[in-house]
């Protein structure tokens, strides 16, 4: 079924202050986009080397340095499953996170004519979120709703509106995540709702209400949404991207799944595949609703044709775990063959990639 990303998020720089956080010096700058050229390969391991070296050979000269490398830090632990580590080394690295030696104009000399908060904001968003995989669900909320506030005192303060807007959407939509882990559907709706006072017109916060709807039980409900955001998308016609369509024709063969009709949901994902050959989501509902149509060596076909066209956005937990089920129905041998499974996704995976979930 599709979800809301939630993710660990590889955003890490990004500081609340007004200014940016580039100094004169050439080679920190370098390392800091060295650092986020590894993020976005999944290169976790070598990041944690390169920050341990950082600190340990005192390359970090500037505060704001040593609070951009605490964030990609802790964002490679939370990415590598250890969340405690993550947590103990944001909170053992700052006091109050609103605390004036965080701040650009405590260091005149330093940053000359600039001001705000020099804490990149992922710091702030992972100090709330990481209790929630510790077991500290209520603490983790509580966090992420002062957070909440946080961000809506800046847009009323005036600050860079698209900027903190975008920021509100994001803890919302973490909010919404851990309130659906624990099956809240009824705050979830509330939230989304509450979203789309704000934005009308977005098909993705539609689409989600639409997903919620679904989860407790109101299809009507849920045909209404989906049907909205068909009917924008058509309003649109003329500037109509792959990525909006395919979000269509998703829930489109959503709608079909929850009413059995398999083969009329996978007509959809095949035409949203046709579209973008690495929608992951259609992708793998396809499989799924080959499975349920008893017709497990097609279904397997599909999964393994995506990971050799498309590995690096097919290699996902989900989708592997879906394969290797699918691989015990219908095979004897299934072990051996998720052995070779494994081996493979060994020599491509990224550092964060879980190999549990090939359940060897």
């Amino acid at each position: 079924m599709e979800t809301s990303d939630a993710q660990i998020t590889t955003t890490t720089a990004a500081a609340d202050g007004v200014a940016d956080t580039k100094t004169s010096d050439n080679l920190i700058t370098d390392e800091i986009n060295s650092l986020h050229e590894l993020a976005l390969r999944g290169s976790w391991k070598t990041i944690l080397e390169k920050v341990s070296a950082a600190r340990s050979f005192s390359q970090l000269r500037y505060p704001h340095e040593h609070l951009v490398y605490l964030a990609f830090n802790a964002v490679a632990l939370s990415k590598l499953r250890r969340y405690s580590d993550a947590l103990d080394d944001i909170e053992s690295s700052l006091e109050n996170l609103d605390n004036s030696s965080y701040r650009y104009e405590s260091y005149p000399n330093v940053y000359p004519n600039r001001t705000g908060s020099m804490i990149p904001f992922s710091l702030r968003w992972l100090q709330a979120l990481l209790p929630s995989f510790l077991g500290r669900r209520a603490d983790s909320l509580d966090r992420l709703y002062l957070l909440l506030q946080f961000v809506r005192a800046r847009i009323d303060e005036g600050c860079n509106g698209e900027v903190w807007r975008r920021r509100e959407n994001f803890v919302l939509s973490t909010i919404i995540s851990q309130h659906s882990n624990q099956k809240e559907f009824g705050v979830c709706f509330s939230l989304v709702k509450e979203m789309l006072k704000k934005d009308m017109g977005n098909l993705s916060l539609i689409s989600k209400l639409g997903y919620v709807q679904l989860q407790f039980g109101d299809l009507e409900g849920a045909k209404l949404s989906f049907q909205k955001v068909e009917d924008l998308m058509k309003e649109k016609e003329e500037n109509l991207s792959v990525e909006v369509q395919n979000l269509v024709g998703r829930n489109k063969a959503l709608i079909y799944m929850v009413g059995k009709d398999y083969v009329s949901a996978v007509r959809e994902y095949d035409e949203c595949i046709e579209r973008d050959g690495s929608d992951v989501v259609a992708i793998n509902n396809k499989a799924l609703c080959l499975m349920y149509l008893r017709d497990l060596s097609d279904s397997i076909k599909v999964l393994e044709n995506s990971l050799e066209r498309v590995p690096t956005v097919a290699l996902n937990e989900t989708l592997i775990v879906n394969l290797c089920s699918m691989y015990e129905l219908a095979y004897v041998n299934h072990t051996d063959i998720k052995k070779t499974l494994s081996n493979w996704i060994a020599r491509l995976a990224p550092d964060d990639f879980d190999p549990s979930c090939t359940r060897i």
